[in-house]
């Protein structure tokens, strides 16, 4: 766990527990609960899933294993041991072999190295699993916020659609409005309320989705989220070296460089062995006991037990008749060359990854930012001077409604762009750190979204 908690401390500044004893348990319990005694933050609700996720405990448990495969693939190989009896009337012959491969004892150093950097490997794999749970928390955490956020101000809304309704209707009822002004009022109030439907709806899910990340049930379910998402902060990140930055942090890359060099050293093993891939050496005893009958020149009959014991090597080697290892050469050499291009197009890939992550994460940052400093103080300033005029009886109340309309409408879209910014800012991180969701998960997330759409 070495190298997860490097990366989880400096990378994300939270722990990670592996938990193997019921101590262990328990302090992740008493964590978590701290954690959920107040209203979740984003970096908490990070290091909860960090804690309590059983699917990161799954990933340690497989590292565990890897860890067992590395030790036994590094001790000596055990020599084998073989006895035979074959007993009959007059003859029991008993044979004992112990043997060992020499062959696999002289390449145990390069097998133990090939070993250390699968483990490696594995390592990094972890790492990478929890730079990813990481990721999909927070962004699971912002998503469940906006939702919730949406929900309030929907809720406030609806309430103000309602009242512009029903005085559309005294109105109508008196004349001074027509029935098409009557029944646009109506349909925007009908249609939002079908939009705080669907956002409830959406809420809930998105809620859930956050407690699948967090790993939480039971009596933990009744956490607290903040009312509202915090504001972009005032100016972007500026990152001109994004592309170096994700090719010298990413673990996936890591872990694709270490592929090469394992498979690299595998071929040149594969190549030591070309031609004998099986030596063994043996001592063999062999303990002979017979009945041996003579006859004597007076023509008597005489029996007589006798007894050998031999000692002596045996050796156990592959003639290389028809196989001379071309097979085996071919198959490391092209599992070389995969293991190269697939470094080469995971380079690409990342390269790729930071460079449009630092885009959308501007273009998010200047939609969010243009709502918060641009539009809704403007339909701020509109909705007032609006009221004022009608207060004086300079305007009816028509261009009132219709800017309720507008301003209700800005709110939305300023909720949205502002929880659109927070994920792709989760995803500039971990385009950079690592933990960059796989194409399956964010196809879940999206058919989740589908729900409130």
């Amino acid at each position: 766990m070495s190298i997860v908690a490097d990366v989880a401390g400096s990378r994300l500044e939270k722990d990670v527990l592996a938990i193997r004893t019921p101590e262990d348990a328990a302090s992740a319990r008493a964590r978590v609960e701290h954690l959920l005694s107040r209203a979740l933050t984003a970096d908490s609700a990070v290091q909860i899933a960090l804690l309590d996720n059983r699917g990161l405990q799954a990933e340690y448990n497989a590292l565990g294993s890897a860890e067992a495969a590395m030790v036994k693939a590094i001790l000596p190989p055990n020599p084998s041991f073989s006895i035979s009896r074959i007993a009959g009337p007059l003859k029991l012959e008993l044979e004992a072999i112990i043997a060992a491969d020499i062959l696999a004892l002289a390449t145990l150093p390069a097998r133990a190295e090939i070993a250390a950097d699968r483990f490696h490997q594995a390592q990094l794999r972890a790492a990478e699993e929890t730079l990813r749970l990481a990721t999909r928390a927070r962004k699971d955490y912002y998503r469940a916020v906006a939702a919730q956020e949406l929900v309030a101000f929907l809720t406030k809304a609806n309430s103000t659609a309602e009242s512009a309704a029903q005085l559309a209707r005294a109105l109508g009822e008196t004349g001074a409005m027509n029935k098409l002004d009557q029944a646009r009022e109506q349909v925007f109030y009908a249609d939002l309320t079908a939009q705080l439907a669907k956002a409830r709806q959406r809420s809930i899910a998105e809620r859930e989705q956050l407690i699948r990340s967090l790993g939480l049930w039971g009596a933990d379910l009744d956490f607290k989220l903040p009312g509202s998402l915090p504001p972009p902060p005032s100016r972007p990140k500026s990152m001109p070296m994004v592309e170096q930055e994700a090719v010298a942090r990413r673990p996936d890359l890591f872990v694709a460089g270490i592929e090469l060099d394992a498979l690299a050293k595998s071929y040149g093993l594969v190549e030591a062995t070309r031609f004998v891939n099986v030596f063994q050496l043996s001592g063999i005893y062999k303990d002979t006991r017979e009945i041996v009958t003579r006859v004597s020149s007076d023509g008597t009959i005489d029996t007589e037990r006798v007894r050998f014991r031999v000692f002596g090597p045996g050796a156990t080697i592959e003639i290389p008749i028809f196989d001379f290892g071309e097979a085996r050469t071919r198959e490391a050499e092209q599992s070389f060359l995969q293991a190269f291009n697939r470094l080469a197009a995971k380079a690409v890939e990342v390269r790729s990854e930071a460079r449009l992550a630092y885009q959308t994460y501007r273009s998010a940052w200047d939609i969010a930012n243009h709502y918060q400093r641009e539009i809704l103080p403007l339909r701020k300033i509109i909705m007032d001077e609006s009221l004022r005029r009608y207060n004086a009886m300079l305007i009816d109340v028509f261009p009132l409604l219709a800017e309720v309309r507008q301003r209700i409408m800005a709110n939305i879209a300023a909720i949205e762009a502002k929880r659109d910014f927070w994920l792709a800012n989760a995803d500039l991180r971990a385009a950079v750190i690592g933990g960059v969701e796989t194409r399956v998960e964010e196809a879940s997330v999206s058919r989740m979204n589908a729900i409130g759409q």
